[in-house]
């Protein structure tokens, strides 16, 4: 049976140690093996060493390494169960080492979905625009099961998302824009859909804001608007056909009636 020859610390890695036998005065290298499997087979210089024992260390090593990599992965940010998997799946380890792994790493309470969701959840409410329901799907597209990703969703109150909502409909409603005021709020109920929110809360926080529409702003819109739709159609069509296709156009884009006829009638002026 060889014995132990020699332990050496690796050059490039000092946690790992390769080993070294000697059998009929022949001396070479064995294995390598990391530091916490070394102490804990408490191999030393001289110990006489079986095949058995050896494909039995150089298999938990194997198992080692991909919990030291897991580590590592995990060491950058949390990551879900899912994700961690598909990493260590991308580098072709074997799945029994992976499912080992994973079941160490949930044992240490370091790979944890429920912690990971509300992680995130709370990350999410603090530093983007995401709704709940975007929330929600990022944490099913990362492996995370439904019912732990409406659980961590606990943590998105109503209130939070009625404040978030609240606080983008300030930031991006331009009342200088040259849009209509209707369809302005339109675009920002589109836009806060596609975020992730609720049309019931979106509507909530619009009803309790104040939508009053400023008329002087409004008409300023509707001049610009207007002004474009004549242009366009008065190449072909004069009078009152000229008249009645700005008007559906201006009503299309969300204009009042009212203020559709006040540039109607100012325009006909202009134009006697």
């Amino acid at each position: 049976m060889p014995t132990i020859s020699k332990i050496s610390v690796q050059k490039k890695n000092k946690q790992r140690y390769s080993i070294f036998l000697k059998d009929q005065q022949s001396e070479y290298y064995a294995f390598s093996i990391d530091e916490d499997l070394l102490i804990s087979y408490h191999l030393h210089k001289g110990q006489e060493i079986s095949q058995e024992l050896i494909d039995q260390i150089q298999e938990k090593d194997a198992s080692y390494k991909v919990y030291t990599l897991s580590i590592k992965f995990l060491s950058y940010r949390m990551r879900s169960e899912q994700e961690l998997i598909n990493y260590l799946q991308k580098k072709d380890i074997e799945i029994t080492f992976i499912k080992e792994a994973v079941h160490r790493l949930k044992q240490e309470n370091l790979l944890d979905d429920h912690a990971f969701s509300e992680a995130l959840v709370r990350t999410r409410v603090e530093t983007s625009e995401k709704g709940p329901l975007m929330v929600k799907k990022e944490l099913i597209e990362k492996g995370i099961d439904q019912s732990v990703a409406e659980q961590a969703l606990e943590h998105f109150p109503y209130t939070k998302q009625y404040e978030k909502i609240a606080k983008l409909i300030k930031k991006k409603m331009n009342r200088t824009s040259k849009k209509s005021y209707k369809q302005q709020i339109d675009n920002m109920k589109q836009s806060l859909i596609q975020k992730g929110y609720s049309l019931g809360v979106i509507s909530e926080v619009l009803q309790q804001m104040d939508t009053e529409i400023n008329k002087d702003e409004e008409y300023e819109a509707i001049v610009y608007q207007g002004e474009k739709a004549l242009e366009k159609y008065k190449k072909k069509d004069t009078g009152f056909q000229l008249q009645q296709k700005v008007k559906a156009s201006l009503f299309r884009k969300g204009f009042d009636s009212e203020l559709i006829q006040r540039f109607i009638e100012e325009y006909a002026e202009r134009e006697n």
